[in-house]
Order: structure tokens, then sequence, then C-alpha cells
């Protein structure tokens, strides 16, 4: 599979041709102007920057022809086509739609990459995914982030018990926007969320993990990745805001909740407010907007392999064999926020805990747990770091392992 994300930049090169979609000088009437150089902002002043560029037919050409031949070359369109079950919902006729996208009238330039996002999104392949930089720019956050856990033996959805410390670390300028709306966030951690949007909390984590998450064929992991959870950030624990809380679109300002809040028998409607992170290039105005995040430069037109071919015969040198990779591209986890250090792991690590593996032995001295954040960056360290805690494992006596791949993105397979 391939990584459509890199067309982003690529097929952006009319851009040059087309100085017009950049024009405007900065004012009170540029909606980037209005955005410029602040961290948060609310959802609709993002969308309308997005929405600032319009509908080009030369650039739906150039996106369109380049993701064509990705699939021509990576996709097996035939089992989209025909997806066997459990995995009938990533069913797609790849080219009908593709066919549709290309006659479809767009007022924008964000409305026709939206729909193509989407489309690759929902094919449910993170391997095989189309990142406009563009509009992938903003991360919505929400102050609220649900988990699912079991209480008294029922399982429900309720908003973290870590949210409060958690949200905390994005900092005032994201808290202090609540402050002046006078929105008191922090009263609903912990709270049982009863309806999501009118609907069943479950049943609305399904519309979700259908249209928002993409990335696994399979459903259930896609469940899990609405959720709030932690994960390996470099080599350290942190936390996943979830495709709910901190979805990559900007199109929602708010989510209606229906929820109990803690050391309370009543429920209460609540609508609580999305606000904006902007997680792209510096700008000032429309046209840097588009200079710094959408523009095709040398540095995003692909590699010359021909001009690496030394090196490459270099690095196949030192290795024993080429290494296949599969490499789970999640942009939605740019804000590596900090797992509370409450809900850090507590016991001793085993040996071959300093990368990206996580390995403890739990107090009934017959359990380890074995927690892989990643499979890639340096390999031969990780396969270090996976004798050395085998090893510890079986010196300690253990007779049960736990693998825990939670968030776990591939790479070398």
């Amino acid at each position: 599979m391939a990584h459509l994300h890199r067309l982003a930049s690529l097929i952006v090169t009319a851009a040059c041709l087309l100085p017009h979609l950049a024009s405007g000088a900065p004012s009170a009437a540029d909606p980037c102007a209005k955005v410029a150089g602040k961290a948060f902002v609310p959802p609709a002043d993002a969308l309308a920057c997005y929405k600032a560029f319009p509908f080009n037919e030369t650039l739906r050409q150039n996106v369109l022809t380049n993701v064509a031949r990705v699939f021509d070359f990576f996709t097996f369109e035939d089992y989209y086509l025909k997806s066997p079950p459990p995995f009938q919902e990533s069913t797609a006729n790849i080219r009908a739609t593709i066919s549709k996208l290309n006659t479809t009238k767009f007022k924008t330039d964000y409305d026709f990459s939206k729909a193509l996002y989407d489309f690759t999104t929902q094919l449910n392949d993170g391997h095989t995914r189309w990142f406009p930089n563009c509009y992938n720019a903003y991360q919505n956050i929400l102050p609220t982030p649900p988990i699912t856990i079991e209480v008294d033996g029922v399982q429900g959805v309720y908003v973290a018990f870590d949210s409060v410390e958690f949200i905390s670390q994005l900092g005032t300028a994201y808290t202090n926007y609540f402050d002046e709306i006078e929105f008191d966030w922090k009263r609903l951690q912990g709270a049982k969320i009863i309806q999501i949007e009118g609907l069943d909390p479950y049943a609305y984590v399904d519309i979700i993990a259908k249209t928002v998450s993409g990335n696994y064929l399979d459903h259930g992991v896609r469940v899990n990745s609405v959720f709030t959870s932690y994960r390996i950030s470099g080599n350290a624990f942190s936390q996943r805001v979830g495709d709910l809380a901190g979805p990559l679109t900007v199109t929602q300002d708010s989510l209606k909740l229906k929820l109990i809040p803690v050391n309370s028998t009543v429920a209460e409607n609540i609508k609580v407010p999305f606000l904006a992170n902007y997680i792209g290039a510096p700008f000032i105005d429309k046209a840097s907007f588009w200079a710094a995040n959408c523009a095709a430069t040398s540095l995003t037109n692909g590699i010359d392999l021909k001009a690496n071919q030394v090196k490459t015969k270099a690095v196949a040198s030192v290795n024993s064999r080429r290494l296949a990779k599969g490499d789970i591209i999640d942009k939605s986890n740019s804000n590596a926020i900090a797992l509370p250090p409450q809900y850090v792991p507590s016991l001793p690590p085993v040996a071959g805990s300093g990368g990206v593996i996580k390995s403890f032995v739990l107090p009934d001295k017959k359990t380890g747990v074995m927690f892989v954040g990643s499979f890639g960056g340096d390999f031969d360290g990780f396969q270090a770091d996976t004798v050395s805690a085998i090893t510890a494992f079986k010196q300690a006596g253990i007779s049960q392992l736990l693998l825990d791949l939670t968030n776990n993105g591939g790479k070398v397979i």
C-alpha cells in the first residue's frame, strides 16, 4: 500500500500557475488573517479560512490523476468491491467514486479535498490514505474526551476520569477560552454519558468509527480509536485525544451530550464547544497560509531514487535483508499530550523498556505485560529490547504474557 498523504503537497504544483488562489491583502475581510498566529480558534473561523480558496479544475485533475495512479499500483480494488465478512463496511467501488469526484460541482477547493479525504479515510486502510495538508492544519478538540469502561459491573461511556489533568496540559490558550464563555468543562470530568447527539453513546461511537476513524479494516479496532487512550510518543507514555474528541476536521462547533455528573443523579443536556488547535505551518494571511501549507516545493515533490542510488546500496550492504514496512499514518496524533503522572504505570519496568516497548511484571508474579507502542524506529534496538524483555520475564518465572498493541501504528513487518 502507499501513503497517499504524500500527494497532498505533490499534487498542488499547479498552484504556482494560479496566483489568484492565494491572493488577497491582510484585512478584516481575510478570514485567514483573522486566525493567523493563534494556537486555538473557534472551528467556524478555521473553516472560513479553509473555504477562502475557490475550487479550481486544474488542481482537481492533478489530484485525481495522481490518486488514480496510486490506486492502480498499490490497491487491491477487487477486494473493496467484494469485501468479505466481517469487513463489508469497507466495500467501495473505487473507480466509480473517483469518477463521481471528477464530475461533482464543488464551490471551494476545501469542499473537493474534504470529499476525497472522507472517501480514502472510509476505505479503512491506514496505508493508503490522502491527507491534504491544507485542510488538516487544524485539529478540533473537545474538553470532555470520552472513555468506555466498566463501572459496577456495567460497561458504559464516561467523560475521561483524567480529563481535567489531561486537557489542562494544552495550556491557558485553550482553557481560557472556556473561562471567557463561562463554560465549566471541569465539572464534567467522570460524568456518565447517556446520549450523544440524541443517540445511545455506543451508536454514536459506531458512526464515528465508520466515518471518521479510518486506518483499520476491523470495526472494533476503529471503535477503540474513537475513545481517548494511552500510547507511546517518542519513548514516553502519552495520551491520544481520540477520534470523537480530536478529529482532523473543523466542521463541528459543538457536541450535544446528555450526562449525569459525578455526585449527581440528575441527567443534564449540555452542548460542549469544540476549539480548533492549529498544527500547520505559520502564516499571517490567506496568501501565506496557501504558500506554507498548500503549495508544492522542492521538498514535497517526492524523492529522486536515482540520485540516492549510491546511498541506498550502502544501506542495503549493512542490512542482511531488506525489511518490509507497513506504517499507519495518523495525523490526529499531532498533539502528543503527556499521560497524567498518576496513570503512568508505577511498577518497575523490566529490562528493554527504554524505547517503544514498555514491559512490566504484575504483582501476581506470574503475569508479564509487554506494551508495544510501535514497530518503528531503531529496528536493531527494537529486536534487542524484545530479547531483553523476554529474558527478564523468563528469569522472573512468569507463566503468562499480555501483549498490548494499543495505538500501535505498525512499521516493520
